[in-house]
């Protein structure tokens, strides 16, 4: 049963992070590492961790040195990865209990390092855990395939479905970006030629329009990918341009669900 590595960034997330990690715990694929970097949080996150914990063993909390935004969060936890693979959930979503072992099985059946599932979406103010989730029809489903030019127009990979091989990748860390960090991270590996597949089996729950959130705001996400598209991917102005139209009217699109 390989270890899986799983990578939680947290800022301010009392209100939902107890449920997130109990998703993690609950898995049926036990043998799991959660990896939690606490960036700075000025309410009773940190508290909350330790406790976790204490009552399991496989939470692994660490506070950063200061406040530095998701990717160093996400970067401190991929440092003490130990497990051959890992995976990424926000301290806001949550895993269906048979995640990671369908996720596994379904890695173990190809020959991509990178693969990613479909996942239901529920509004920001859902309150409940992943144990007492109904399915209901509001689900992004995976590609079966995804290839480099495909992501360049739309990032088809949930963050928190997407889980890598690190036998074959190696200790891969994300971009030091203020935003989009995770998607310029799929990007680069499939710039070198690994291949991505996807599960269409939906095995997450992703709370969508948080207030404030950036996520909610699809016109505020545009320079964030101008800059993805420009200086970490060298792209062409032209060539820019097209693949910023369309990743902006698919976020549209996928926010309609």
């Amino acid at each position: 049963m390989p270890l899986v590595s799983v990578v939680m960034p947290v800022h301010n997330s009392a209100a939902t992070l107890g449920a997130s990690v109990r998703s993690v715990l609950a898995q049926t694929h036990a043998d799991v590492e959660l990896l939690v970097t606490d960036d700075a949080s000025t309410d009773d996150s940190m508290d909350l961790l330790q406790e976790l914990a204490r009552q399991d063993g496989r939470v692994r909390p660490q506070a950063a040195p200061e406040q530095g935004g998701a990717a160093r969060a996400r970067n401190l936890a991929l440092q003490r990865a130990r497990g051959e693979y890992v995976a990424f959930l926000d301290s806001d979503d949550m895993w269906l209990s048979e995640k990671l072992e369908r996720q596994l099985a379904f890695a173990a059946s190809g020959d991509a390092p990178l693969t990613f599932t479909s996942y239901y979406k529920v509004d920001g103010d859902y309150v409940g855990e992943a144990s007492a989730f109904t399915p209901n029809r509001r689900v992004i489903a995976a590609r079966e395939h995804v290839t480099y030019r495909d992501m360049l127009v739309q990032d088809h990979i949930g963050a928190l479905t997407a889980m890598y091989d690190r036998t074959v990748l190696g200790t891969r860390l994300m971009p030091d970006m203020p935003r989009r960090q995770d998607y310029a991270l799929w990007l680069s590996i499939m710039r070198d030629g690994h291949p991505a597949r996807g599960l269409q089996e939906p095995l997450a729950i992703y709370r969508s329009g948080r207030a404030g959130s950036l996520s909610s705001n699809k016109l505020a996400l545009v320079p964030y990918n101008w800059e993805l598209y420009r200086q970490h991917e060298g792209l062409s102005v032209f060539r820019a341009v097209g693949a910023l139209a369309g990743a902006t009217w698919a976020s549209v699109r996928k926010s309609r669900i």
